[in-house]
């Protein structure tokens, strides 16, 4: 009679994990706004670096720059995405959202699961629009389907593991102008100190190594071969672009999400 106890927990548990990531749905409705931040980013380096620069930067292979510029602009989706999670996760908690919750009978995880899907959502279709205007100005993918969806499902990854970063970040700072301020920096930084917009091959020789060993890098130049997008650079991260990615993408994942959790616990 109390065996299936367990299952109905975990059903409720699914529910309110769903209901909570419709909330942020219905935010998104409410407020456009939220894709356009996710979105304008990745969509300015297509449409006006990519097609401005198209000429003038010299890339591996001697390809084009929009198919090169193709899957950096994809990943700038994750990081576009840090800033506006971190600061919907400081709003509910400086709101007094997390107090409500806490007086519901619901799940403490399912709060940040809940959030994370919300937003994991609207990152998709920003995903989707970028796709689709990188498309529409050059960016090609030369290696079948199989490999395209290799490729996405990388993305798709990364998306993730970024939503994760900014909800740590919207926990431990609880002030959106700061994270406003942190989220801009971390996505020039580690845009501009990768292989985003051009070969690790061209930059400083003390500048190399760091942007050979940014994970923006690595899961950039793992999007680019699996797409057929001539590559040549050097060192090991260029080299094996896929295990880099794979222990950088469950690290990022264990810790962002592990620490998320805590802190959460610690503050409700």
């Amino acid at each position: 009679m109390i065996a299936p106890a367990p299952a109905r927990r975990f059903s409720d548990a699914v529910v309110e994990v769903l209901a909570l990531a419709g909330r942020r749905l219905t935010h998104l409705r409410n407020v456009p706004g939220r894709l356009l931040a996710v979105t304008l980013n990745p969509l300015i380096t297509m449409l006006a670096i990519g097609y401005v620069f198209k000429d003038a930067v010299i890339v591996p292979g001697s390809g084009s720059y929009p198919e090169f510029l193709f899957p950096a602009a994809l990943m700038q989706v994750g990081l576009a995405g840090i800033a506006p999670t971190a600061i919907a996760v400081a709003t509910d908690l400086n709101g007094g959202l997390t107090d409500r919750f806490r007086s519901l009978p619901i799940v403490r995880p399912a709060v940040l699961i809940g959030h994370s899907l919300g937003d994991f959502l609207v990152g998709l279709i920003a995903l989707g629009i970028t796709v689709a205007s990188g498309l529409l100005v050059g960016g090609r993918v030369h290696t079948g389907v199989l490999p395209l969806l290799g490729g996405l499902a990388l993305l798709v990854v990364f998306l993730y593991a970024m939503i994760w970063v900014g909800i740590l970040l919207g926990l431990s700072l609880r002030n959106p102008e700061a994270i406003d301020g942190i989220g801009a920096v971390a996505t020039l930084g580690l845009s501009f100190l990768s292989n985003a917009f051009m070969s690790t091959d061209r930059l400083p020789s003390w500048l190399r190594p760091v942007a050979e060993w940014n994970p923006v890098s690595s899961v950039t130049t793992a999007v680019r071969r699996l797409w057929g997008t001539p590559v040549d650079e050097t060192g090991f991260p260029a080299q094996h672009p896929g295990v880099v990615v794979a222990i950088t993408l469950v690290v990022t994942l264990v810790l962002a999400g592990g620490l998320s959790f805590r802190k959460y616990r610690t503050i409700a």
